[in-house]
């Protein structure tokens, strides 16, 4: 019987196994410790102190710039490099992106993977599929969390997650 007290420290050990497991492939789908939208760049860098300025950030819409970028993180057998985006002096999105065309699947199993550790975190996804893409999304609070798998062309397939502050538009702005 797995209650004995003789196979008490395999059930820990087998649990810590699992804790462990869990942890490692979350680390590219969780913000860092410390680390939240709407902070500084000073208060990111005192957070992650191994931070690297990007030579040419990336520009997206309303302003935001992939500045900083942290050492990529390992899930599924890809490497995900993150990269944190101001815009007005905070910060507003983070993205951990991932080159998926040398794996035989072009990245689906690690999708599923992140799209499991979501369902987990957030709850049940939005989803959509097509022929080129998969999406899962999740919403926590002012925060919009997404996963994108795109598959469309085998020489640049990739595997995305996001997080970026929510913005409401109201009725006029539509």
């Amino acid at each position: 019987m797995l209650s004995t007290p003789a196979y008490r420290p395999f059930r820990a050990l087998a649990a810590a196994a699992v804790l462990l497991a869990a942890a490692a492939a979350s680390q590219a789908q969780a913000l860092p410790p410390g680390v939240h939208l709407g902070m500084t760049a000073e208060a990111l860098q005192a957070a992650l102190p191994g931070l690297e300025r990007v030579p040419r950030p990336q520009r997206l819409a309303g302003g935001l710039a992939g500045s900083w970028r942290a050492a990529p993180v390992t899930v599924s057998g890809l490497s995900f490099e993150p990269v944190f985006y101001f815009g007005g002096g905070q910060l507003r999105r983070v993205e951990w992106a991932a080159a998926a065309q040398a794996e035989p699947d072009l990245g689906a199993s690690a999708f599923a993977d992140i799209v499991a550790w979501g369902r987990g975190a957030f709850g049940p996804e939005l989803a959509s599929s097509d022929p080129g893409s998969d999406y899962a999304a999740w919403v926590q609070g002012d925060t919009d969390i997404y996963a994108q798998h795109q598959k469309s062309d085998p020489h640049r397939a990739s595997v995305r997650v996001v997080y970026k502050a929510r913005q409401l538009k109201d009725a006029g702005e539509l």
